[in-house]
């Protein structure tokens, strides 16, 4: 089957709010200072404990599209026409690839010093370890076992964090675990990885739930788009419902967190899936691919490389002139040169993959 160009088009847009335009609205927003500005900035930015904002969707979408890839990828593999073991040894390749590259990128591992070094602490490693999860459900599960791999998941997480302390900051279950387990190498105390690991592997499962609608489907149709929509609408009602007794906290990634998260993601992959597959309307959309097909390479890149010295080096003379303002520049030359190297990349046919 091609490459399925909703999702490449999706990824790309959760990598440009990431890599492009959050950044530079941040620099912008913050130095005009208005009351319309605050209202924007609120949502672009991750909600302190209890409750959910727009940006708190980006890393769930990475999560959920890295999950929609998996039936695509181990076709072959499902079809028996590769051994399992070489998917098994796959995934545990992804795995550390980008553990490390998580590490690289929040864990203080290119400082080389001991001391300062956390090590996981990131969306490339939620993702690592949610992928490790999603795997063997991928490769031995029917459908319906899978829906059943997800409850159970859901549960292996609920049940300790209601039986042994509650959801605020100080005294859920998951950031105590983090605290006992990792100790000076964990990273912000109030997020908590080790535990949220099986939601993270819920939120990479209804990925790969998704994505397995989506192959089976065959031709583009719009009673996929619809079986989407519907799955995605379930989700989010469920998640609120839950959240009433659990509430949505990203930080610690409730369960209710993963439900209504993935609600949201699948709407996303339904109008996406709608509008581009089934529709054909892509052009508008298309260059958003240019971060889509090499969002590793976008996230890392965005993350680490710091190209505002270059920027700087040909325009500083442009720093009397935008005073405050001179800032925002760097941050928009920064990103626009990551776009340019990216498009580079995307014209010579060079995606960095894992």
């Amino acid at each position: 089957m091609k490459r399925l160009a909703s999702l490449d088009i999706l990824r790309g847009l959760d990598l440009f709010l990431l890599v492009f335009l959050q950044p530079i609205l941040w620099d912008l927003l913050t130095r005009i200072g208005t009351p319309g500005a605050a209202a924007v900035l609120y949502h672009f930015d991750h909600e302190v404990w209890e409750g959910f904002r727009l940006w708190d969707l980006v890393m769930p979408l990475f999560l959920f599209m890295s999950g929609v890839s998996m039936p695509f990828a181990y076709a072959r593999h499902l079809r028996g026409e590769v051994p399992l073991s070489h998917a098994y040894r796959k995934a545990v390749r992804r795995f550390f690839l980008l553990f490390m590259l998580g590490m690289v990128v929040q864990g203080n591992l290119l400082g080389l010093d001991p001391a300062a070094m956390q090590i996981y602490t990131n969306t490339l490693q939620a993702i690592a370890a949610g992928y490790l999860i999603t795997v063997p459900l991928v490769l031995h599960l029917q459908p319906r076992g899978r829906l059943v791999a997800i409850v159970l998941l859901l549960a292996a997480y609920s049940l300790p964090m209601m039986l042994c302390g509650d959801f605020t900051p100080e005294g859920n279950l998951a950031c105590r675990i983090d605290e006992a387990v990792l100790g000076r190498f964990r990273g912000d105390p109030s997020y908590a990885w080790l535990l949220p690991s099986l939601t993270f592997g819920v939120t990479v499962s209804l990925g790969a739930w998704a994505g397995q609608i989506i192959r089976s489907g065959g031709a583009a149709s719009r009673r996929t788009a619809l079986l989407l929509a519907l799955i995605g609408a379930a989700l989010v009602g469920l998640g609120a419902l839950w959240g009433l007794s659990m509430p949505i906290v990203k930080r610690i990634w409730t369960a209710s967190m993963a439900l209504y998260s993935g609600g949201w993601c699948f709407l996303l992959m339904a109008l996406c899936y709608y509008v581009i597959d089934v529709c054909g309307i892509r052009r508008p959309f298309d260059w958003l691919r240019i971060y889509g097909m090499n969002s590793i390479a976008a996230y890392v890149l965005g993350e680490v490389v710091n190209f505002r010295s270059a920027v700087h080096s040909v325009s500083y003379g442009l720093a009397p002139l935008l005073g405050d303002f001179y800032a925002v520049w760097l941050t928009f030359g920064n990103f626009l040169l990551l776009f340019f190297l990216l498009l580079a990349l995307h014209r010579a046919h060079v995606y960095i993959k894992v």
